[in-house]
């Protein structure tokens, strides 16, 4: 019995011995492992370091457009609300058309008239001519015809200059209104509307009476031509040098014709023009925002209805660090993680590297010459734009404001 005692004891000693190279085995499999995640480790710091820059100073950037009219008027329509999506010619709004449309009728019946009086004094060129020419071949017998021409003549030139007094009055008239309405419309004891109305009647009554004079004009000339043909009936050599004069004013008047009607073209243009900027257009698509237009609100000309953020043309710009722009170029690629959508990577290349730093074009820029001057670390706006924007950004997602960790590779 007492020989197995011993036994134990030795069997003891010999597991001791064999843990023990394991447990130094063990240590050393993890000592390495550590040294290798270490080296790993360093390896990417050193290749991210030389290789990509990167940055978390930097957003998506975009177009505001500011949307707003180009003709006084009433919204009597708003078709979107505040963030609703819109496409490019979708209609936002809309003005009260009617009394652009009763412009356009009404400058739609001027040019009709202006084409009729053109057609007239067309044809009346060669009726002229040979009028002219038979009154050449019968001058002799035909001076008490030319006597009475000339009384009529005359009675014209007298109604013409009746016409000028009137407009005259009408002119005068207009304008007394009007330099009473400048002092009332700047007080605002009547409307922009009743002033522009008083504008537009001095107009009408100074073309008027321009109109009057013309006509007076034409009347004295006429006067004259008949006078000749007395003369002419006497002395054919000198009637024969009047036929042409009476071609010419006649031709001078088809002229004139022919210049109001396109006068008239232009102002139903206009018409037509201002009638469809009653309908206010998207320009691009994206988004509504701001937006400050109501159904019955008057808007003037240039007034600010809403703010369309579009969401086609975007942009990053990333705020490097000056120490960064070293290797950095145009036409290198990117990488552009988006924190809203839990890193979602986009591809992207650098476009654009700003001509200054950001403290410089800040509306304050610091003041370096007080003595004290701590050099910073200037930080300089790089644009980086997406490689294919259409599919990349097709469901929108990327929003002008959004923030961005661009890596760009500086070296291949």
């Amino acid at each position: 019995m007492a020989d197995q005692n011993p036994e134990p004891a030795n069997n003891g000693d010999e597991t001791e011995r064999s843990e023990k190279p394991r447990q130094k085995s063990r240590r050393r499999f993890i000592i390495i492992g550590v040294v290798m995640v270490l080296i790993v480790g360093a390896l990417l710091f050193w290749w991210r370091s030389t290789f990509y820059e990167d940055t978390d100073d930097a957003q998506i950037d975009g177009h505001l457009i500011q949307i707003s009219t180009r003709i006084a008027g009433q919204v009597v329509k708003v078709y979107v609300e505040e963030n609703s999506q819109v496409k490019a010619g979708d209609t936002i709004a809309e003005l009260d058309p009617k009394d652009f449309q009763v412009a356009v009728q009404q400058d739609e019946a001027n040019l009709q008239a202006a084409e009729a009086a053109y057609e007239a004094a067309k044809v009346n060129v060669p009726i002229t001519g040979i009028n002219t020419g038979s009154t050449l071949r019968s001058a002799s017998s035909d001076v008490e015809g030319a006597q009475a021409q000339v009384t009529a003549s005359r009675q014209q030139l007298q109604g013409a200059q009746a016409q000028i007094a009137q407009a005259e009055a009408n002119y005068t008239k207009a304008k007394l209104d009007l330099e009473r309405y400048t002092p009332l419309v700047q007080k605002d004891v009547i409307s922009k509307q009743q002033f522009d109305q008083a504008v537009a009647t001095a107009d009408a009554d100074k073309a008027a009476l321009d109109n009057a004079k013309a006509n007076e004009a034409a009347a004295r000339a006429q006067v004259r031509v008949s006078e000749e043909r007395v003369k002419q009936a006497v002395a054919q050599f000198q009637n024969a040098q009047s036929a042409p004069k009476q071609i010419q004013a006649q031709k001078a008047r088809a002229d004139q014709a022919a210049a109001q009607v396109q006068q008239a073209k232009a102002q139903l243009e206009q018409a037509k023009l201002n009638l469809s900027y009653t309908k206010v257009i998207a320009p691009v698509d994206g988004i509504v925002t701001r937006k400050s237009v109501e159904v019955n609100q008057n808007v003037s000309v240039g007034q600010n209805l809403m703010t369309l953020v579009s969401l086609d043309d975007i942009w990053i710009t990333a705020n490097f660090k000056e120490t960064q722009l070293r290797e950095m170029r145009a036409g290198q690629s990117a990488v552009i993680s988006v924190d809203a959508y839990g890193g979602r990577k986009y591809d992207a290349k650098v476009t654009q590297i700003g001509g200054a730093t950001g403290s410089v074009l800040s509306l304050f820029p610091p003041e370096n010459a007080t003595g004290n001057y701590v050099k910073v670390v200037q930080r300089v706006p790089v644009r980086i734009d997406l490689v294919d924007p259409r599919n990349e950004n097709k469901d929108h997602l990327l929003r002008p404001g959004l923030s961005v960790e661009p890596k760009v590779r500086v070296k291949e």
